[in-house]
């Protein structure tokens, strides 16, 4: 038997809020690096043209799988492209080096 449940205005309040707080703490957690992402989503997340992320899977740079015409990345494999083509911060006196 389905037992239905009442709550007051400042019940339902409350809960939404904090399921707002868990839902924002999860976003905070970022992506399972084991979940995937098709090319579309890579490519809008990327800030790159399809025809780039062809180059990328050819190049080697980035790891995908391929169902039929579908591709997939994982987000793992998406952090360690950004990883390893991180560039630390320049030191402050830097551009004295370069005499600028």
């Amino acid at each position: 038997m389905e037992e239905n449940i009442i709550l007051s205005n400042a019940q339902y309040q409350e809960l939404n809020k904090r399921l707002d707080e868990i839902s924002n703490n999860l976003s905070i957690m970022g992506p399972n690096p084991e979940q995937f992402v098709d090319n579309d989503k890579f490519v809008k997340l990327m800030n790159i043209s399809k025809r780039t992320a062809q180059n990328w899977r050819d190049e080697g740079k980035i790891a995908f799988s391929q169902i039929g015409g579908k591709i997939y990345y994982r987000y793992g494999d998406i952090e360690a492209l950004l990883k390893q083509h991180y560039n630390s911060a320049f030191s402050p006196d830097f551009k004295n080096k370069l005499g600028k």
